[in-house]
């Protein structure tokens, strides 16, 4: 049909292209996948793209933004589910564990992404650093509410089970990588749990 080789209307065209381009880049890698395969597959013209995307870098972005939504609407769901405060650290941890186990699942699009750009001065390195911070600050956040010493280390401690829950994830098989990684979860909620006040 000669609409999809124009592109559609731009809202379709748009998608198209983000759709194709999120797919595409979390399976396979943003470097091996040029703006012509992206195209192709998205089936728009090169002038569509451009007039929606600055370039592969703008798409990239926009590819990463797309999974910064998806990932605080997963949080924001989870936090929302749990009556206490560690039943919506908890809730988090599910919704982080039960993306692992999902079909398809690649790793975490930002580790993926830094370890192409690794460049700390990279506006892609520093999307994925502005995710991670937010990631951060928000399970900080919500394990302050947990016992009274300060929250920073367990913070740093749930990220950090994180990482190697999402990186173990999808190199063997997920079920015994999410287990340890709940267990690990549960392990700082307690903690936080049985701290003596700081006061």
């Amino acid at each position: 049909m000669s609409r999809s080789t124009k592109g559609g209307s731009p809202s379709e065209a748009r998608a198209r292209l983000l759709g194709t381009a999120v797919r595409i880049f979390y399976t396979e890698g943003i470097h091996s996948v040029g703006i012509d395969r992206i195209i192709e597959e998205a089936q728009v013209t090169r002038a569509t793209l451009y007039r929606h995307f600055s370039g592969k870098e703008d798409l990239v972005l926009a590819y990463l933004d797309q999974a910064d939504q998806g990932i605080r609407a997963q949080v924001s769901a989870a936090r929302e589910s749990g009556r206490s405060a560690s039943d919506k650290v908890r809730a988090v941890g599910r919704s982080i564990a039960d993306g692992i186990t999902s079909d398809g699942f690649r790793g975490c699009a930002f580790l993926n992404a830094a370890a192409e750009y690794p460049d700390p001065a990279h506006p892609i390195h520093r999307a994925v650093l502005a995710h991670r911070q937010w990631f951060l600050d928000t399970v900080t956040e919500l394990l302050a509410q947990i016992g009274d010493t300060p929250a920073g280390p367990a913070g740093r401690h749930f990220v950090m089970l994180r990482d190697g829950a999402m990186a173990a994830g999808c190199l063997s098989d997920p079920q015994p990588i999410t287990e340890t990684f709940l267990d690990g979860v549960e392990g700082i909620v307690r903690a936080r749990s049985a701290a003596p006040s700081s006061a």
